[in-house]
């Protein structure tokens, strides 16, 4: 019992210390927490490289982050906040970027549609910038960036359900206008003029 509790003064010493800049403490609150991070990570990630990379990541979110910490909670759960934290953003990161990947492919065979039925990719372009705003940046930001409804609402200040709706409709509008046209097109051909 004497023991944990010189650990628990002890560790509150350097987190002390640490926030008022000391480079030791720090480096002592590195070495006596890293080892523990990086196997509380390998649980999660199931992979080393992730875990080492995500532990030196956390920890460097904890020297740049140790002034908020109010010692509510013990360091270490503080450190795996930050921890679970800096992974599901990584996590988001790398969903995107899949999703982005995707959508490029989406985006080269919606292209490459257009263009072969003789339609310009721009008219596709012009439709999408006549929404107004409030339905124009969900669809960008679902189906371009790859955001989940969820977290467009959240920025937004609006349900999942009203960015669905946005997105739903503002897309049938555009299919519509990209639709008027070529129907115009091909009821209205050019008039030949007889002399």
């Amino acid at each position: 019992m004497m023991g944990e509790r010189e650990g628990y003064y002890r560790m509150d010493a350097l987190i002390k210390n640490a926030k008022k800049g000391d480079h030791l403490a720090f480096a002592m609150l590195f070495k006596e927490n890293y080892p523990f991070l990086v196997k509380y990570l390998m649980k999660i990630t199931m992979n080393p490289d992730t875990a080492e990379e995500l532990a030196q990541e956390t920890m460097a979110k904890c020297v740049q982050k140790i002034h908020l910490y109010n010692g509510k909670s013990k360091f270490t759960t503080w450190l795996i906040s930050i921890a679970t934290n800096t992974y599901i953003d990584q996590c988001r990161k790398m969903k995107r970027e899949k999703n982005w990947q995707g959508q490029e492919e989406i985006y080269r065979k919606l292209k490459w549609h257009f263009e072969s039925r003789n339609e310009e990719w721009n008219d596709c372009l012009e439709a999408l910038g006549r929404l107004p705003e409030d339905v124009r940046i969900p669809i960008i930001l679902k189906h371009y960036y790859g955001y989940s409804y969820e977290e467009i609402g959240e920025w937004m200040k609006i349900s999942p359900g009203t960015v669905k709706s946005r997105v739903h409709n503002g897309i049938k509008s555009v299919r519509r206008e990209l639709k008027l046209g070529e129907e115009t097109e091909s009821h209205y051909p050019e008039q030949q003029t007889t002399k």
